[in-house]
């Protein structure tokens, strides 16, 4: 599924010269809010991080 948004906003990008500088400055409008940076990296991590399967003594 990623790979065909992937290829449909290449479509875009290559088909309206136009949307090329209305992408860059969506993802520079939400890299410029940091709250928003750390909750997608947060997001993107948590699967990733390995959790305590019980307390130890």
């Amino acid at each position: 599924m990623k790979w065909l948004l992937l290829g449909a906003l290449l479509g875009v990008l290559l088909a309206v010269p136009q949307a090329l500088d209305l992408t860059a400055s969506a993802v520079d409008g939400m890299a410029s809010q940091p709250l928003l940076v750390a909750f997608v990296l947060g997001a993107v991590a948590r699967p990733h991080l390995t959790l305590p399967r019980r307390w130890t003594r």
